[in-house]
């Protein structure tokens, strides 16, 4: 298949759309569905991010794309209780290590994950569609899929969910095009690789920088390379926890990121794990009011009229205190940037969100001031070199 007619552009009125291959065949096989120019944008993204995470890492991994930037990237670490229960995942499932890192890059931030496009770096398992079956999601791409994992793909969105095959044996070429306004743009692709090896410049004080925490950073730089810039992720235990994209201001996308991966850690406390929810009540809506009960409009949720469509009683209000409380034992979160960090103002926010290890290129003027904030929170921060800016 040299090339593949699409629904439409971006929009509806952006009409006639196709993908098309230049030389040779499209890398792709349409196992199911009809996917449109966002669902290959982001398809396309998602694929280069978990084969270079589990090239790093040797770890299976997984993407939730959304908008072409990850709501979610994971590695595939087993899932402890706590988060098994945060991400919804039926007891009855027998998890691998595919399937628990979709689970973990699913669970990341599922208001975000809502609707969104799956990648994946193994052939998809029974048990990561049966993970998926329940999910709001346009679509999947994958090296394989088992026959069964196939047949359950293929009864979500009434039979039209899109499941691609991607050849692994797929090399683009080295130069790269794009067109804007008429004008064609041209660059040699990003092959950077990102490894442990980016992490051996450690600028601050504290040097003990453990391995769990060099995966955790591998996570967030190769999340960032796929990620609409200024970006800012955050990550622990295998799994990115908060990403802020696409924002002007390098602060604002700490401060996003770090709201993002407060919101994760805040889904842990017991007192979030057992609300009370009615047993019909769809996945959606309970994390629509997650969302509202650990957030800042609690209220709307918690009045009369409201909560009795949501829960068999009524909750405790999840105090400004109690949040405090909890997450002051946040720890040993790893935050990257695909920029230097301009600002102390950074890392000031990140220690916030429970951060401990900094990797990020280097180069600012005020590189002495962060590096300052740094060894003032005894933490660890490595200089890259690297710059991750992705358009």
């Amino acid at each position: 298949m040299k090339e593949l007619e699409l629904k439409y552009g971006c929009n509806p009125n952006q009409k006639p759309s196709r993908i098309y291959a230049n030389e040779g065949e499209l890398p792709i096989e349409v196992l199911n569905g009809r996917p449109g120019y966002i669902n290959l944008l982001d398809a396309f993204n998602g694929w280069q991010l978990v084969k270079e995470l589990k090239e790093a890492t040797g770890y299976p991994s997984a993407a939730s794309f959304k908008h072409v930037s990850p709501a979610g990237a994971a590695v595939g670490k087993e899932l402890s209780d706590v988060e098994k229960k945060m991400y919804w995942v039926d007891e009855s499932i027998k998890l691998t290590p595919i399937a628990n890192a979709y689970a973990r890059a699913r669970g990341a931030d599922r208001m975000s994950s809502f609707g969104d496009w799956v990648a994946l770096s193994d052939v998809c398992d029974v048990a990561t569609a049966q993970l998926l079956k329940p999910e709001v999601s346009d679509g999947i791409i994958a090296p394989g899929f088992e026959e069964e994992a196939l047949e359950i793909l293929k009864t979500k969105k009434k039979g039209n969910y899109c499941v691609i095959k991607i050849d692994v044996n797929y090399k683009p070429a080295p130069i790269e095009h794009k067109e804007v306004f008429g004008v064609v743009f041209e660059q040699g692709r990003n092959e950077i690789k990102l490894d442990k090896t980016l992490l051996e410049n450690i600028v601050t004080k504290n040097k003990e920088l453990p391995e769990s925490a060099k995966i955790d950073l591998i996570i967030s730089l190769i999340t960032l390379k796929y990620t609409q810039s200024n970006s800012v992720c955050y990550a622990l235990d295998g799994q990115a926890i908060g990403i802020g994209a696409g924002q002007q201001s390098r602060i604002h996308c700490t401060r996003l990121a770090g709201n993002k991966a407060d919101n994760w850690y805040l889904r842990k406390c017991p007192k979030v794990l057992n609300l009370p929810f009615k047993e019909e009540l769809k996945r959606p809506d309970r994390d629509n009011a997650i969302d509202l009960y650990i957030g800042d409009e609690s209220e709307d949720l918690l009045k009369d009229g409201v909560w009795e469509t949501i829960f068999t009683e009524k909750p405790e209000e999840f105090t400004k205190a109690e949040k405090k409380a909890w997450l002051s034992t946040f720890t040993g979160v790893a935050l990257g940037s695909d920029a230097f960090f301009p600002f102390s103002d950074n890392i000031e926010r990140a220690v916030k969100s429970g951060v401990s290890y900094v990797a990020e290129p280097g180069g600012s003027v005020r590189d002495d001031l962060v590096i300052e904030a740094c060894d003032k929170a005894n933490l660890v921060m490595c200089f890259t070199g690297a710059r991750l800016f992705h358009h």
